[in-house]
């Protein structure tokens, strides 16, 4: 997908709208009867919302959350944004291939930001804790000089997009890499304390202070939260899916802080492990499993391998072959490209669900570079269709989801603060999930959902705001 930092032309789109247009292209008969099978029903929509409120309350339970696969964990984030938040702060934002280093200028009402993206090289990703945060720690040495912040100390919020088992504000403990990352060397300890040793190590400890860790779930909520005093869920769905929302403490169990008065604390869902126990077999498909037996971390992180962005142009590549080996597609005909793994990337889908229908300049160009030939006006007709059927899916599992924590809240009108590379910049994401949620959330319940317009980076300056 396409730089995250890049805003999307609305930044908030409300439920109460007439029923929308969503293109939907009709395949020939052979692959409509292949990809029938990929489509998910409402009834499956249902029984997915029933599962998941079980997992909620297994995870919130003391009793049940050693054992539950969705963990619930207490972010300790117990009041939201006023919006009169004031001062000068840095956020480092690390959940990905790429990473942020941001300053954040808040006054009443208003903020400025300045960011630079870095990229992490993959022997960073796939080596020791020791050197992937050396290389942070450099990245951020690097954005101070070039800010000429030399000779302030500023704190720092840390979002880090990876599950972890949350101590403090300013304690967290890593559970397990996700997203292609695996530096298990510091897996059980605290990656504030991991982060603070390399700033030490690099000499910049006294112009940073880490004063806050958060995941970006959570500051994708808290950033929107500046803005609607009704954003009480969010939601990431980009490489990876994490949701997170508002949850009364008496519910919280494993909460152990002090109540500072709101008698409320924000839940960090780890929803991309939802499935993990196999409640999920229903829904997921032969290439589903293909996909988990092919990555990383084999058995983990099912529900994000159905949905996010590290995992649907490969979905919709094997679909193809699939269609390819059935006659249905190409003249039954493949490439060496297209049986490469991972050659067919998330953002083909988004630029071939883009085009008007009946149009196929893209889907041409991409189909060229993949090597095939002689594609006939059919073919890109059912190519798009695949790539319909991988997107409709994700996006009505995201639907259902959120449905399922709107109604964890109990509250009358909810924004849903949302981020990531799928929902900005698929063309049609956003309208799939009115459509479905509509029919998915509690009648009598108002939404919307709110594209977060910096990333989470602004979510963890906030933090590190409230926590100074």
């Amino acid at each position: 997908m396409a730089d995250e930092s890049t805003l999307h032309p609305s930044h908030k789109r409300s439920c109460m709208c007439r029923p929308l247009n969503i293109p939907r292209t009709k395949p020939t008969n052979e692959v409509y009867s292949i990809m029938k099978d990929f489509n998910v029903t409402d009834d499956d929509l249902k029984k997915y919302m029933k599962l998941l409120m079980a997992d909620l309350h297994k995870g919130l339970a003391k009793a049940t959350h050693a054992k539950s696969i969705v963990k619930c964990y207490p972010t300790y984030i117990q009041d939201l944004p006023s919006g009169q938040e004031v001062g000068r702060y840095l956020a480092l934002d690390l959940g990905g291939t790429n990473f942020r280093v941001i300053m954040v200028d808040l006054q009443k009402n208003h903020f400025e930001m300045t960011s630079r993206t870095f990229v992490i090289p993959n022997e960073k990703m796939l080596g020791s804790g020791k050197d992937l945060f050396d290389h942070v720690a450099a990245c951020l040495h690097l954005f101070i000089m070039e800010q000429k912040l030399n000779d302030e100390c500023l704190p720092l919020g840390f979002t880090y997009s990876f599950p972890l088992i949350q101590k403090a504000i300013d304690r967290g403990i890593i559970e397990r890499w996700t997203k292609g990352f695996k530096c298990d060397d510091i897996i059980g300890e605290d990656v504030v304390k991991v982060l603070q040793e390399a700033l030490v190590r690099k000499g910049i400890n006294k112009n940073v202070i880490v004063k806050a860790v958060i995941n970006d779930t959570a500051g994708t909520l808290i950033a929107c939260a500046w803005k609607s005093p009704y954003c009480k869920v969010g939601l990431i769905v980009g490489t990876g899916t994490n949701a997170c929302y508002v949850e009364k403490q008496q519910n919280a169990e494993m909460f152990d802080g002090a109540n500072h008065g709101s008698g409320l604390v924000l839940i960090n869902c780890e929803w991309g492990a939802f499935g993990d126990d196999g409640c999920l077999n229903y829904l997921r498909k032969p290439e589903d499993i293909d996909i988990d037996k092919a990555s990383i971390n084999p058995g983990k992180q099912l529900h994000e391998k159905m949905i996010s962005g590290m995992y649907m142009g490969e979905l919709v590549r094997l679909l193809i072959l699939k269609c390819v080996k059935g006659g249905a597609i190409f003249g039954g005909k493949s490439s060496s490209e297209l049986n490469q793994k991972d050659k067919f990337l998330t953002k083909y889908v988004s630029d071939i669900e883009s085009e008007k229908l009946g149009t196929y300049d893209k889907s041409k160009a991409i189909l060229e570079s993949l090597g095939l030939k002689n594609i006939t006006e059919t073919d890109f007709q059912n190519v798009r269709y695949i790539c319909e059927c991988v997107s409709r899916r994700a996006a009505f599992m995201c639907s259902a989801g959120l449905a399922t924590l709107i109604k964890k809240t109990e509250e009358k009108r909810v924004t849903v603060g949302i981020d990531g590379s799928v929902y900005r910049y698929h063309p049609h994401f956003h309208n799939l999930m009115m459509e479905k949620m509509k029919q998915l959330v509690t009648p009598g319940v108002v939404f919307d959902l709110m594209l977060s317009e910096d990333g989470s980076g602004r979510g963890a300056a906030l933090t590190a705001a409230s926590a100074s």
